[in-house]
């Protein structure tokens, strides 16, 4: 196997000082840009270091250049500041990139950005260089977000825990990362190795939180809470409710439908039942309108629909948030979500396709949402999904128009 090449721009920070003895560990042969290179020799003795008029010297045919300097959000300064870094030095720096024949441009971002609501000088200025970076790139361009990065020695906020004895901070450490995602370095470093063999427009490389007890059982836990609670606060609307559904219309008042859930394992997803009986099986992204119930129509908006699906959550089948269930008809997007590795975890009551409008009628696209969750899922993005949810965000699948 050839040897990587990388060439970093903005070295000097918190995450370009632990990335780059990584790399080098890692067999890589790296080379360094900045504007003060007497500094990035200071720091890193014995590495190859040139300004930005060596970058084809530095790297050459073949090299990935690693754009890492940035105007972090911590900083008090004013949009024009954040754009002059952020965006229009990482501008210049890809087409000194390309002109020196260099294979690739990965440009880093927090996962701050993603969230379009977040209207600091930091994330907008990160949303316009993702969007001008996509404009006719020169070569080939790769976004990557991190979330909070991680090592032995912890930085920012978290920098309070280095103070306190390991048998503290570790499982503090622990709860933390429930809370929120993060990344460690080796995970970078497994990401930027293998972009060869990966093609993903913006994906987010965080810590798997599977990895993390801590998280596990406290989402088990939330689930199950939940589950119980609305059981046990609102057992006499889901009587109501399939009462009438099943005076209005005939038919059963629940609705059980095989589903594909964890690992792609099959299970019985149960809802009130919102359609006639003489509906097709099929993806509700395909089923005429006129299928749908009067009351039924009600129960989607509502998402009364799915308080059944509170015995999937019981029976550990389902989660209050994850991908939605899909039909084992839909072999499209089983495969794209295989391919993501989003069958790994518990499909949901809700999730953040289904707030953002995404529905299953295009699978490569939900299947990219899903994977977006898969990579940014903590508890406290759990519960805003869930109160956006309560709030009315998101219709879910849409139903097919009746044709003519």
């Amino acid at each position: 196997m050839s040897v990587r090449s990388f060439v970093i721009v903005g070295a000097s920070g918190t995450v370009g000082r632990r990335l780059i003895p990584a790399l080098i560990d890692a067999g890589c042969r790296v080379g360094l840009i900045g504007r003060d290179t007497e500094k990035l020799k200071g720091i890193f003795p014995g590495a190859d270091v040139g300004g930005y008029a060596d970058i084809g010297k530095t790297g050459g045919a073949g090299s990935t250049l690693l754009y890492l300097a940035t105007i972090n959000n911590d900083k008090d300064a004013d949009y024009e500041a954040f754009k002059a870094v952020n965006v229009d030095l990482a501008l210049a720096t890809r087409d000194h990139a390309a002109a020196a024949g260099m294979e690739r441009f990965v440009y880093f971002s927090s996962t701050h950005a993603l969230d379009e609501t977040n209207s600091s000088a930091y994330a907008r200025s990160k949303r316009a260089a993702v969007e001008l970076l996509g404009q006719n790139a020169p070569i080939d361009t790769r976004i990557l977000y991190l979330p909070a990065v991680t090592g032995e020695t912890l930085s920012g906020r978290l920098a309070v825990l280095n103070r306190l004895p390991g048998l503290v901070s570790r499982p503090l450490l622990s709860v933390l990362k429930a809370l929120k995602p993060t990344v460690t370095i080796p995970d970078i470093v497994t990401e930027l190795i293998a972009l060869d063999d990966t093609r993903d427009d913006a994906p987010v490389v965080s810590t798997d939180q599977e990895r993390n007890p801590f998280f596990v059982g406290l989402k088990w836990l939330m689930d199950f809470v939940s589950a119980l609670a609305i059981l046990l606060l609102l057992w006499w609307l889901m009587i109501a409710v399939w009462v009438v559904i099943k005076v209005q219309s005939p038919g059963p008042g629940i609705f059980s439908q095989t589903r594909i859930g964890r690992h792609g394992k099959p299970f019985t997803c149960y809802k009130f039942r919102t359609m006639y009986t003489s509906a097709p099986n099929v993806a509700t992204h395909q089923v005429p309108i006129s299928a749908v119930t009067p009351l039924g129509s009600f129960l989607r908006k509502s998402k009364v629909d799915e308080l059944p699906q509170v015995f999937n959550i019981l029976a550990n089948q389902m989660s209050l948030v994850g991908p939605r269930p899909c039909l084992p008809s839909q072999t499209e997007l089983i495969a794209e979500r295989q391919a993501r590795n989003v069958l790994s975890i518990k499909p949901g009551i809700t999730g953040l396709a289904q707030v953002n409008d995404i529905d299953m009628s295009d699978p490569v696209r939900l299947a990219k949402w899903d994977q977006r969750y898969l990579k940014l899922r903590s508890l406290l993005f759990d519960i805003k999904l869930i109160i956006q949810t309560g709030l009315g965000r998101g219709r879910g699948d849409k139903i097919r128009p009746d044709r003519a």
